[in-house]
């Protein structure tokens, strides 16, 4: 029997400066591939992530893995990543949140 290997896209954005939701958008918007139409808001997001059909990169790859520093925006009980953190609930992405040593 042959088992399906998943394919990842790993975004690593460990090291980049990402204080606000605009920081993140534009970290991620080339990484992958995002459309130039794309709406830079979590709803926008989870649908991109989760239900697919948006954006080819992504629909590429059975998973997507973004990996980030817990600073700034991901820095603990920062209100305004609450809904981002929440759009990688899912099969298909995670959020890798990394300790600053």
């Amino acid at each position: 029997m042959t088992k399906k290997t998943q394919s990842q896209l790993v975004v690593d954005l460990q090291g980049q400066s990402i204080e606000t939701l605009d920081d993140f958008w534009d970290a991620v918007t080339g990484a992958c591939g995002l459309p130039q139409w794309f709406g830079r808001n979590t709803e926008a997001w989870r649908d991109t992530i989760q239900a697919r059909g948006i954006c080819e990169v992504i629909d590429h790859h059975d998973v997507l893995v973004v990996h980030v520093d817990q600073h700034g925006l991901f820095a603990a009980g920062n209100r305004e990543a609450r809904a981002l953190r929440s759009a990688f609930a899912g099969r298909q992405s995670r959020l890798v949140v990394h300790e600053l040593s």
